[in-house]
């Protein structure tokens, strides 16, 4: 009898009570809508390249969707005055943010020469028109109603980006935490589509709680946790003019923008700007 060899004897069964009839049950696939996700990286030309293109970008939409999924929570935590529930989501925003991040170590993989062999293939077609990034500048309190205009083509996605360039943004909320914790900052426009205006006095609050932090903690925590995801936010920005800069230096973008020139002036951009001049102050 010939003898059984050593990746015979290695093999593994499959343990008692897996299930591996699904004729009537759900399967891992079907709740995933797999097929409807790993048949859409279309590339538009031969290169083998693209691929990665695609799959980077759409990966890091997917993460925009959870990232704005857990702000609006956060959000509606804050109103209603839950803030200790707040921090579970802000805390999945900072870790999402650090994946979002890493991608672009994975595109840096991508060479110049790789690159040109399918860049005119995407037109005039560019991140900076991604929608979820503009309701998550929107989430944050950076509200720019002339973007709008970008969206004329797709009427649904548009009215959904007025729908929430019209409610408080994370920091609107937060502000209205001070408030009810006693401090006295005056309510100002209701109008919450109107770029932010820095306030002395909602950096004396801000002061007053880091002055005091076991009278504050809630509240203390809760600046810390919007710290958290400007941070990381501008950390994803730098890592993103980077890779741009490696891969077309300082050529315009596809969709019109200065490119490199462009990314680096948005660093300068602050959403929780007392939270930072605060720090000055202690």
């Amino acid at each position: 009898m010939a003898k059984r060899n050593d990746q015979d004897n290695n093999k593994i069964e499959i343990e008692q009570g897996i299930h591996t009839d699904f004729i009537k049950n759900m399967t891992y696939a079907e709740y995933l809508k797999l097929d409807a996700i790993l048949t859409n990286q279309n590339r538009l030309s031969e290169n083998h390249d693209e691929m990665l293109f695609i799959i980077i970008h759409q990966v890091s939409e997917l993460w925009m969707k959870l990232i704005l999924h857990e702000l609006n929570a956060a959000i509606d935590c804050i109103e209603e005055n839950e803030l200790l529930a707040s921090y579970k989501c802000l805390a999945r925003v900072s870790r999402t943010q650090t994946q979002m991040i890493q991608t672009w170590d994975v595109l840096s993989t991508l060479t110049p020469a790789e690159y040109l062999q399918f860049r005119d293939s995407l037109g005039r077609a560019s991140g900076f028109q991604s929608y979820q990034h503009r309701l998550i500048e929107f989430a944050f309190g950076y509200k720019t109603s002339s973007i709008l205009q970008i969206y004329e083509k797709e009427p649904e996605i548009k009215n959904k980006l007025k729908l929430a360039l019209q409610k408080p943004s994370i920091y609107d909320a937060s502000i209205r935490a001070l408030i009810r914790a006693g401090f006295d900052i005056k309510k100002g426009s209701s109008d919450y589509s109107k770029p932010y205006e820095e306030s002395e006095a909602v950096k004396q609050a801000w002061l007053t709680v880091y002055q005091n932090v076991e009278r504050y903690w809630e509240l203390y925590q809760l600046a810390e946790k919007l710290i958290d995801i400007e941070d990381s936010f501008h950390q994803w920005r730098y890592r993103h003019m980077k890779t741009v800069e490696r891969i077309i230096g300082f050529k315009k973008g596809t969709g019109g923008s200065s490119g490199v020139a462009y990314l680096k002036k948005v660093l300068d951009q602050r959403f929780f700007p007392e939270l930072w001049d605060v720090r000055t102050e202690l």
